[in-house]
């Protein structure tokens, strides 16, 4: 399967960033302690399931694997066909199973799920706006819309590539901005400051991953920078079971997301 008409020339610029994609500490997780950090992170936001978990934006599916790991059911999608296969091919070689398609990670051609993963994808599109009201129609009653998401550069950057539309967001997005979009699709939101958030405790450079849930891992190619990290969901509540105790900052919700 190719990209969709249109993104093509995107599609070939990610394609060209595939083979070295993993190196960057955040996108192959090689080092164990930013492994396991993520591993945390996750299961703090997606609960023990198994569910239904969409990872857009896959990359080469190291989040995918750490998600397979915990007993997930993921489908992957990604609109550059190397990183599919990269993906395909490191799910394959740790012995799990997950599924990877190529396509239009705005307007992914899936089915419902439980839960939608993206993180630091946003500044990528054309129409953010757009794209989270998709996601969110994806979601089954009780799901969870997880972004991880902040900004590394300055608004007016040019767009990545020359074959990228006008992108709103590039170079992503502010911690309020993402919440005016995304409050008026959701029952209940949780916002997560995780600057600083340093799954080694040393001081590393902006590159590496000392903000490893914050833009401060080169996401694509984005140089980072210190800032504010938003991430938002909606809680998962299993059928017949009370919903949980509210902490700060979180809101508990049920059912299909507010309109």
């Amino acid at each position: 399967m190719t990209a969709p008409d249109g993104l093509r020339g995107i599609a070939r610029f990610w394609d060209d960033a595939a083979a070295s994609f993993d190196d960057e500490p955040d996108h192959g997780l090689r080092d164990p302690r930013t492994r396991a950090a993520w591993a945390a992170r996750l299961a703090g936001w997606i609960p023990a399931g198994p569910w239904d978990v969409l990872d857009l934006g896959c990359g080469t599916g190291s989040l995918a694997e750490l998600l397979a790991r915990a007993g997930h059911r993921v489908t992957g999608v990604d609109v550059a066909q190397r990183m599919v296969e990269r993906a395909r091919a490191k799910l394959a070689s740790a012995g799990l199973q997950a599924t990877f398609v190529v396509g239009d990670a705005a307007d992914p051609p899936v089915a419902e799920v439980d839960v939608v993963l993206a993180r630091h994808l946003l500044w990528t599109l054309p129409d953010p706006h757009a794209a989270l009201a998709r996601w969110v129609d994806l979601l089954r009653p009780g799901g969870s819309l997880v972004l991880v998401e902040g900004r590394w550069s300055v608004p007016g950057d040019a767009p990545y590539t020359p074959d990228a539309p006008a992108l709103p967001w590039a170079g992503g997005v502010a911690a309020a901005q993402l919440v005016d979009a995304v409050r008026p699709l959701v029952a209940g939101l949780r916002v997560e400051d995780l600057t600083g958030d340093d799954p080694s405790g040393a001081d590393r450079s902006p590159t590496s991953a000392t903000r490893w849930s914050h833009g401060s891992e080169t996401r694509r190619g984005a140089r980072p920078s210190a800032g504010p990290l938003v991430h938002l969901s909606r809680q998962i509540t299993a059928p017949g079971t009370p919903a949980p105790r509210s902490d700060p900052g979180w809101s508990a919700s049920r059912g299909r997301p507010c309109r």
